[in-house]
């Protein structure tokens, strides 16, 4: 249903305005590079972020290899980023619908080769722009949900691939407060769908931390709690956008650790060759092992890393 209704959408658009289509099949390469990865990184405890392997391995590799192949000289694509003259990252316009943070593991060569040509508008203005022109698309509802699977319930979705090994969940002081359905399901920071209340002080438990080796989810009350929050954080698998435009250690930089966080301070205070370690100006809350911390330079998105662990 899912793709079947934007092969739907595709054509029609097409054919209202006059132009060739192609379908061609990814599903392999999504497997071998995005989805298996994913399912990984469930399997080690960490919360991934697929849609940021999806932009690099099959939107700008396979899918851009395949159009460059067709004869194309450029692939467009819906992102709100922009990119300048120097062939940088620079985020789109609309501050609700900004994606650099999706896109910096991309690099200038990829960027070179593609057009994004929302990226100076609102979608409110891209809304107007397909109206104005009659397509069917035009008040379609955002797309959400995982790259490429779209709208799931995660929870048997996950349980297709992946067991579920149910466990206690303990605060920090090791009192068994309830039970966890397995500890891929839950994030740092979550509070709904914890199904515990009534204990200590009557606030709300939030996940501060996993224990893997023992299988217990570790929650704490209050959303202020100190365990969710972090002064830095150790970062791998580097990628730069521009290697001649990278971060330097001791300088200022603005920093995400989640899609739609504003800009926080933070400097490189080490970096190696794929490592690199990130302090906060101020403690942040819920930096989760698994997610991209993206740095900015002002409006260029300079790139990033995987978290690999919270510095508390």
């Amino acid at each position: 249903m899912y793709f079947r209704e934007r092969l739907e959408d595709v054509q029609q658009v097409c054919e209202l305005i006059d132009i060739p289509y192609y379908s061609v099949n990814f599903a392999r390469e999504y497997w071998d590079r995005v989805f298996t990865l994913f399912l990984n990184e469930y399997k080690a405890g960490r919360t991934p972020n697929p849609d940021v392997l999806c932009n690099r391995e099959i939107k700008f590799k396979a899918f851009l290899d395949f159009a460059m192949k067709l004869g194309a000289e450029k692939i467009a694509t819906g992102h709100f980023v922009r990119t300048n003259s120097d062939g940088q990252l620079l985020k789109g316009v609309d501050p609700n619908k900004e994606q650099s943070y999706f896109l910096y593991m991309l690099h200038r060569k990829q960027l070179e080769k593609a057009a994004f040509p929302v990226g100076g508008m609102t979608k409110e203005q891209v809304r107007e722009i397909a109206l104005n022109a009659g397509l069917p698309v035009a008040r379609k509802k955002d797309s959400t949900g995982i790259c490429f699977i779209g709208e799931r319930q995660f929870k048997p979705f996950l349980k297709q691939f992946l067991p579920a090994q149910p466990g206690d969940m303990v605060t920090p002081e090791g009192e068994v407060v309830g039970r966890h359905d397995g500890l891929m399901f839950y994030t740092l920071g979550q509070r709904r769908g914890l199904g515990i209340g009534g204990h200590g002080d009557g606030r709300s438990y939030f996940v501060v931390d996993k224990d893997l080796a023992h299988n217990k989810l570790i929650v704490a009350q209050g959303e202020d709690h100190p365990l969710l929050y972090s002064r830095g954080a150790v970062i791998e698998q580097l990628t730069w956008v521009d290697d001649y435009h990278m971060p330097v250690i001791g300088l200022d930089y603005g920093v995400k650790t989640r899609y739609r966080q504003p800009d926080q301070q933070a400097r490189l205070s080490a970096l190696e060759k794929d490592t690199a370690v990130v302090s906060f100006a101020a403690p942040q809350r819920a930096v989760t092992p698994g997610q991209s911390l993206v740095i900015y330079d002002g409006e260029v998105c300079m790139g990033g890393g995987i978290i690999r662990e919270a510095i508390r």
